[in-house]
Order: C-alpha cells, then structure tokens, then sequence
C-alpha cells in the first residue's frame, strides 16, 4: 500500500473509534473512556504503517511492538484507573457548559482526539517505508529508549496508586519513589517513549517526520493539558505540603530534591 493510502486508513481508523465511543458515552454519561481508548487510536497508526509499509522487516517489528506495548500498557492503566468511577471532572465540566449542545460539542472534542491520535500517528510513517537498512545501533538504541519511557512510566503510575490506596496519606502529596525527584515523572517517561521513534527513522526519507509525536506530546504535556492543568488544580487542592513539595522538586525532569526543605 503507497503512504498516502496507509496515512487515510489510519486517519479512518482514528475516526471510526472516537465515533464508536462517542455512542457508547451517550449512554453512560461518562466520557472518561475515551482516556483509555486514545492510546490505542494512536498504536494502531504503528500496527497499519508496519503492515502496510515496504521498509525494513525488522525496523516495523521493533516499530509496531514498542508502540502496541506502549498503548497496551496505557491504554489498560487508564481503563482499570476509571473502572467505577464518576465521570472525571474536566469532562463533567464541558458537559456542564455546554448544556443542551453537549452530545453535539462532545462528538466533535472526540473528533478532534482522533485528528491528534492521527498526527502523533505520523511519527511512524517513515521508519515504515524507509527504503534502506536501519544501522543496527539505532535500532537497538530506539528500542531501549521505548521500553525505558514504558517502564518508567509504568513505574510512577504504580507507585502513585499504591500511595494513594494507603488511607494515611489521603489529602497528602505523593512524594516517594520517582515522585520524589519529579513532580510529573509520568509525563518525562511518556516524552522518553516518543523520543524512541526518530531513531528508527535516520537516514530515511523524511525521517524529521518520526519526532512529531514527540513534539507534540512536550507541548501538550508541558504548555497545555498537562503540568499547566495538573498543577493548577493540586495548588487549589490544598494538599499537605504541596508548597514545600514544589519548592524542593523538579517540575519534570528527576532531580535530586532540593535539601534545606522539609514536608
């Protein structure tokens, strides 16, 4: 299949999903699910590159893994995170605003998902149909890189919920294991995961493509739904020694906390 035709089907792909949740939604109520089906909106632009693409066998098999193991993961943590619960409050808040145009305006913020699933998507493209050999230094380098951001990931997001389960810490701030040298050491492993795909990507042809999703994944994570958001709201939340947190640990990149402080 030509690039073009792979680059469409997966944008159809994107939209056919977000459409399939927006009814589901309408009759839960609960748009939080498309939280969890995202990452898998995104994986399945590696699995339709990787199958469809003419490049190097072994560069889409590495491609299409990291990325399924990526969304997979994602995907499952964010589904068993939401299971049972209420609506999340973002969500709740454009239902809310929106008011009788609220099925309406939803069906298009879910549409607009599918068009950044699709863009971030573009990152596996040339790797894909790259017409060379990838040196196998960068392949291995790629693979590494992906699987360090999925664990890593994986590990704050572990550590995070089992600190929340402990009832003595409710309305405390998480400040342990990789929390304790990052306020977001979650987001600075999903930047790590995207920064995986360019290299698969040197040497081919439009290969600056693969650092699309990692540019777009730092300005959302960094300028706008992520730290800006998340912060915001735990400042507003008065959580025990959230100041003190903020004045001796890295906002993103993990650092050794700042000494002099105590929580």
């Amino acid at each position: 299949m030509n690039p073009l035709a792979a680059v469409v089907l997966h944008l159809a792909v994107a939209v056919s999903g977000v459409i399939a949740v927006w009814f589901v939604q309408r009759r839960s109520r609960n748009a939080s699910i498309i939280d969890a089906v995202w990452p898998l909106l995104v994986g399945a632009g590696a699995l339709v590159y990787a199958l469809c693409g003419d490049g190097d066998p072994a560069v889409r098999l590495a491609l299409a893994t990291v990325a399924m193991l990526w969304a997979l993961r994602l995907g499952s943590y964010l589904a068993w995170r939401n299971a049972g619960r209420h609506e999340e409050r973002r969500y709740a808040e454009l239902r809310s605003r929106w008011g009788a145009n609220a099925d309406r305006r939803m069906l298009g913020f879910f549409l607009l998902q599918a068009v950044v699933a699709w863009i971030m998507g573009l990152s596996f493209l040339a790797a894909a149909y790259r017409p060379s050999p990838l040196d196998a230094l960068w392949l291995y380098l790629g693979v590494v890189i992906g699987l360090v951001g999925i664990a890593g990931e994986a590990l704050a997001d572990t550590q995070l919920a089992a600190f929340r389960r402990r009832p003595e810490n409710h309305g405390r701030v998480c400040d342990v294991g990789l929390w304790a040298w990052s306020r977001h050491p979650n987001y600075f492993f999903e930047c790590v995961h995207w920064a995986a795909y360019p290299f698969f990507a040197i040497g081919a042809p439009w290969g600056w493509s693969a650092a699309i999703g990692l540019v777009v994944i730092v300005l959302l994570l960094l300028k706008f739904s992520g730290i800006p958001t998340v912060e915001e709201r735990a400042a507003a939340s008065r959580r025990i020694g959230y100041d003190d947190y903020v004045r001796r640990t890295s906002a993103f990149i993990p650092w050794p906390p700042r000494r002099g402080r105590t929580s």
